[in-house]
């Protein structure tokens, strides 16, 4: 089954086109990947799934409901976004508490204490976190947290915008590692945007490389892992990562 599905995605941002007759499927379970250099429109991608590049057009499907514009409640059950700064994306005047519970109320879900609780302990976080604020904490403890509130409301696929590029490399393997549990455990569909091959190698399937908002070659990691890609884009993007 297909679980992400985009047909001819072009964003905008007022009159500046960002990316060009997009076309992604991505299959349930699997974990792709969008790579590229900076300003070649990955994130784009990830925000127009969201529902936070509300000027686009093409078709999105997700688990095979059509996106709309727009910030959607119910989409938000199914799909959530992992952000590249833990720091900037947790309020900072609110608790793990506050942040976790907030998703809960809005979607009348009970039993709070023990979902936080679960879900906290899921990502590798005991209760003592609860209280505490976003500037008590590590980045990598802010990460594991913003995981957490990805993951409250069961969604079945998790968009990852750089989610360890803003952390320490030791740290970096954590959460890696995490999110590779994660998605054994729960079942979950990635798709995650990144510049860092190695991190492709080790968490993904299959990867599309973008270059001027569109993509030049789509590939399994397999072939990343032998150097046989075929675009000349995507063989510079290979040696500059070995160099």
């Amino acid at each position: 089954m297909s679980a992400l599905d985009i047909q001819n995605l072009d964003v905008f941002y007022g009159r500046t086109q960002i990316t060009h007759g997009v076309n992604l499927d991505v299959r349930e379970g699997e974990s792709y990947a969008l790579v590229g250099e900076s300003g070649s429109g990955k994130s784009t991608v990830l925000k127009a799934i969201a529902g936070l590049a509300p000027e686009w057009k093409g078709a999105i499907s997700v688990y095979g409901q059509k996106r709309g514009h727009g910030i959607d409640r119910a989409f938000s059950r199914t799909c959530q976004m992992v952000f590249q700064d833990p720091y900037g994306s947790l309020h900072p005047r609110k608790t793990v508490d506050a942040i976790l519970s907030e998703s809960l109320s809005i979607h009348g879900i009970g039993d709070q204490n023990e979902r936080v609780d679960a879900v906290l302990a899921s990502v590798g976080l005991d209760r003592r976190f609860r209280f505490r604020f976003p500037h008590q904490m590590s980045g990598g403890q802010r990460q594991r947290v913003a995981i957490a509130r990805a993951l409250i409301l069961e969604p079945k696929m998790l968009l990852l915008d750089e989610p360890t590029s803003a952390l320490d490399v030791s740290v970096q393997a954590e959460i890696l590692n995490l999110l590779k549990r994660l998605r054994r455990e729960r079942g979950l569909t990635y798709l995650m945007v990144t510049h860092n091959l190695p991190v492709v190698s080790f968490l993904c399937d299959r990867l599309a490389v973008m270059r001027h908002g569109r993509i030049v070659e789509v590939a399994d990691v397999a072939q990343l892992k032998q150097g046989d890609l075929k675009d000349p884009y995507s063989r510079e993007l290979i040696h500059t990562a070995a160099a």
